[in-house]
C-alpha cells in the first residue's frame, strides 16, 4: 500500500496580502511590490540583514518560505519551486546595465540574481538546510510535477519534508504560493488539493 503524504502548513502572498493556513497575517495598501514586501518583511519580524541586498524574487521567496519554516527544527527539508517567468524581473535590469557602450556598467550584486534558482540558496542560507532543491519553470501553475517530486523524495526518504509550491515575479506582478509536505498534515496531498488552496488562498 502506497504512504499518503500531507500538506502540513501553506501561506500566499498575492495582491497586497500574505495568508498563512488561509488567516491574512499581513495586509498593507502598499501597490508597489518592493515598498510591500519590505513592510512585510518588518512586520512579520523576519531577521535576516541580507533581505534588503537581494533581488525581488528572492524577497518574495523568503517572507513566504520564513512563514512555513522558521519554528521546524528539522534540517533535512528538500525544496521545489517553480514559476513562468523564471529571472526575468533581475535579467531586465542586468541588461539595461549593459545594453549601451556608453553606459555600459554591469553590477555583481544584480548579475549574481540572474537566475531564478539562486532564491533557493537564499532559503537555504537563512534556515541552514544542505537538503535538495530544485527550480522549475512552467507556462502556468502545475500541481502534478510538484506533487510527484516531492512524494517521491518522502518515498525515497531524500528528505523528512519537502518546501513546494509557486514563486513568479515579474515587474510589479507576483504570486507565491508555498506548502510543506509532510508525514502528518491538515490535508491529504494530492493534485487536486493543491489546485484548490492555490485557486482559493
Amino acid at each position: 500500500m502506497m504512504e499518503k503524504y500531507h500538506i502540513e502548513s501553506y501561506c500566499r502572498i498575492k495582491d497586497q496580502r500574505i495568508s498563512l493556513n488561509g488567516a491574512t497575517v499581513f495586509e498593507s495598501a502598499e501597490t508597489n511590490f518592493l515598498p510591500f514586501i519590505k513592510e512585510a518583511y518588518k512586520t512579520l519580524d523576519t531577521q535576516y540583514p541580507k533581505f534588503f541586498k537581494m533581488d525581488a524574487l528572492s524577497k518574495l521567496a523568503l517572507i513566504a518560505s520564513d512563514l512555513l519554516l522558521k519554528n521546524m527544527t528539522e534540517k533535512n527539508i528538500a525544496l521545489v519551486l517553480s514559476n513562468r517567468a523564471a529571472s526575468l524581473d533581475t535579467d531586465r535590469r542586468h541588461q539595461q546595465s549593459i545594453e549601451e557602450a556608453d553606459h555600459y556598467y554591469p553590477s555583481p550584486a544584480v548579475f549574481v540574481y540572474t537566475l531564478p534558482n539562486i532564491c533557493l540558496g537564499e532559503i537555504s542560507i537563512k534556515h541552514r538546510l544542505f537538503s535538495e532543491n530544485g527550480f522549475f519553470v512552467f507556462e502556468q501553475f502545475r500541481a502534478d510535477p510538484l506533487v510527484d517530486y516531492a512524494d517521491g523524495l518522502l518515498k525515497m526518504q531524500r528528505a523528512e519534508k519537502v518546501l513546494c509550491g509557486w514563486m513568479d515575479l515579474d515587474n510589479e506582478k507576483y504570486d507565491a504560493f508555498l506548502y510543506v509536505v509532510a508525514k502528518n498534515g491538515i490535508f491529504t496531498h494530492s493534485k487536486k488539493k493543491i489546485n484548490q488552496l492555490y485557486q482559493t488562498s
